[in-house]
Parts: C-alpha cells; sequence; structure tokens
C-alpha cells in the first residue's frame, strides 16, 4: 500500500479501517487526513465539494443517530495504489433515531438499511466519492412514504425555487477521477446483464440469474427467486422508457474464499413518461443514478449464475425530482 498509512494490510482494510475510525470510533476529525480538502461527494440528493461540507454532514448524522453502526459487508476494487484505487463499499447501517435533524424531531425508532459509496483514492485520501443511501428504507420506518417525505423536504427547504437540487448531469461537478473500472470478464458480464435489462430483453433474467437468487433492492426489499428480479427492474425501466441507461463504471473480480463479484455505477436520464414504479407518468426530467453489486457461483456442475444482487438508488431523490416539476 505505497503513500498510504502502514497500519492497513490492504485497500479493503483501509476503506473498512477508516469507516470505523470516523463513525464509530468518532474520529471525526481524521476526515482531515483522509478526505482530500476538495473532495467531490456526489448523492442523489446533492452535490457537495469539501472535507468540511462532509465534516458538517458527518457531525449531524451522529447527532441524528448518536449509535450509528457501518457493517461492511463488502469491498469490490479496481486500480493500483500507484495510480490510485476505486472501491465499491457496501454496507448495511444499524441505527436508532435519538435526535432531532433531517428526519424530524427525535422518534425512537430503530432503523436497518444499506449504503454503497464508490470512493476514489490515492496517498491514503480519498478525493472523488459516489453514495447511495437506500432513502426509501429509512424513511419507511420513520413512518414516512418516500413521495411524502421528498415533498415535506422541499418545504422545510424554503420550495422549490431554494431547495437544494438532486444530482444530475447538469449540477454534477467533475472530480480527479476519470476511470471506468477494470477488464474482469465478471465485471463485464454483469454489465451485459444490466444493459440487456434496461434494453428489454428480460428473457436475461431466467438465462442469467440462479433460480435461487436472493435480491436485495431500494426500500430494504429483499426477494428470493427470479420473480422480485423481474418486478425490480421492470418496474424501475417502465417508469423511464426512454430514458438513457449510461454505465459509467465496472469492476469485476474473484477473490480467495470469495465468490466472483462485481460492482457497477449506472444512470438513468430522461423524462418520467411510463407507468412503472413510480406512478402515473408526469413528464418530469429524473436522473437516476445506481450502484449494483453481484455475486456469481455455482452448485455442482451447473453453469454459474447471478445468485445474489444489490442494487440501491434513492428514491426520495427521484419523487423530489418529479415534484419539483409538477408543483
Amino acid at each position: 500500500m505505497k503513500d498510504f498509512d502502514p497500519q492497513f494490510r490492504d485497500f479493503p482494510d483501509y476503506i473498512l479501517g477508516i469507516t470505523k475510525e470516523i463513525w464509530e470510533d468518532r474520529g471525526i476529525a481524521t476526515l482531515h487526513r483522509y478526505y482530500a480538502p476538495d473532495i467531490v461527494v456526489r448523492s442523489p440528493a446533492s452535490v457537495v465539494v469539501g472535507n468540511q461540507g462532509v465534516i458538517a454532514a458527518t457531525m449531524a448524522t451522529l447527532a441524528e443517530f448518536p449509535d450509528r453502526q457501518l457493517l461492511g459487508e463488502d469491498v469490490i476494487w479496481s486500480g493500483t495504489p500507484e495510480e490510485g484505487m476505486l472501491s465499491s463499499h457496501r454496507i448495511l447501517s444499524t441505527a436508532t433515531h435519538l435526535g432531532d435533524g433531517v428526519y424530524g424531531a427525535a422518534t425512537g425508532r430503530p432503523l436497518r438499511y444499506r449504503i454503497i459509496a464508490d470512493c476514489h483514492a490515492r496517498a491514503n485520501a480519498i478525493d472523488d466519492e459516489w453514495l447511495i443511501r437506500d432513502q426509501g428504507a429509512i424513511v419507511r420506518q420513520m413512518g414516512w412514504e418516500p413521495q411524502d417525505y421528498a415533498r415535506a423536504l422541499i418545504d422545510r427547504e424554503g420550495g422549490a425555487g431554494h431547495c437544494v437540487k438532486p444530482l444530475t448531469p447538469e449540477t454534477d461537478i467533475a472530480g480527479p477521477y476519470a476511470g471506468v473500472g477494470n477488464a474482469d470478464e465478471w465485471g463485464a458480464r454483469y454489465a451485459d446483464i444490466l444493459t440487456r435489462i434496461m434494453g428489454a430483453d428480460m428473457a436475461v433474467i431466467p438465462a442469467e440469474y440462479d433460480r435461487a437468487v436472493q435480491s436485495e433492492y431500494p426500500g430494504g426489499t429483499t426477494g428470493h427467486g427470479r420473480e422480485p428480479v423481474d418486478r425490480f427492474w421492470m418496474g424501475l425501466r417502465a417508469a423511464f422508457p426512454s430514458a438513457e441507461f449510461k454505465i459509467h463504471h465496472v469492476i469485476g473480480r474473484h477473490d480467495p474464499l470469495m465468490p466472483p463479484r462485481a460492482a457497477v455505477r449506472w444512470s438513468l436520464w430522461g423524462r418520467h413518461d411510463g407507468w412503472g414504479a413510480f406512478g402515473p407518468p408526469t413528464g418530469a426530467p429524473v436522473y437516476v443514478l445506481g450502484i449494483s453489486h453481484a455475486e456469481f457461483g455455482s452448485l455442482g456442475a451447473a453453469p454459474p449464475r447471478l445468485r445474489r444482487e444489490f442494487t440501491l438508488h434513492d428514491e426520495t431523490a427521484i419523487w423530489k425530482q418529479i415534484a419539483l416539476h409538477t408543483g
């Protein structure tokens, strides 16, 4: 790990270690060291530049959820310490809503939700990030529906003319990382599966997904078998049938003691012009940022298929864009 602290054995150890140090060990000040001063952090809800903004957001989250844990489920990565590395870090977070904050007055409700963060690091610091929290799961556990939360958030932020604008290609800011991943076969296979699904080739699901596939989708939804996979992807694409689907980053890995895995960051950009997962079509311009993880495997002599899939997008950011268009 050239140019990284010697305490870290490898890149996953770095990502898992600094996450725990910052959040659970309360080493918030280490963000001055582990995050570049001009870092660009993109979430579906906003774009933030600079580690001062990250520090402020971290403290606000911990004030609202002081017992928050971030349990690292996987780190799928590419690159080298010399040229820079990109991690796609999947987290299961647990927390209790014990303080007032962006989600309203403290409710005491326990939460469990996933996050996927794509982070570029070099010389011991993260300088570019794409972060998706399962906001749909969070707000539902708080007693909201995502569309109602989005409308209330617009009001709390001062109305349509003053509220924080969600991430779109028009509000995005270029950061230092311009890589597209690696050339591993498992990443290429998963990228092809998603491309075929978004091209309306839903027959790829019975062809490439295992009959016992486990799926984890926005809203904290867990599915088993191919039907939940078909419903999720069909519902998303049906809502935005004319939107442009684009793959931005692809990583594949086959590490010891782990199944072959892939991480794909992708987007949809276009109009809400179809009946699907987001109600009647409104014509709203909508940008959907998504990150998906997949695990492949085989039972016996059967050919390897996709056995576990994790996909996140932010339902509240999608509804916010629809609400800003419809008023």
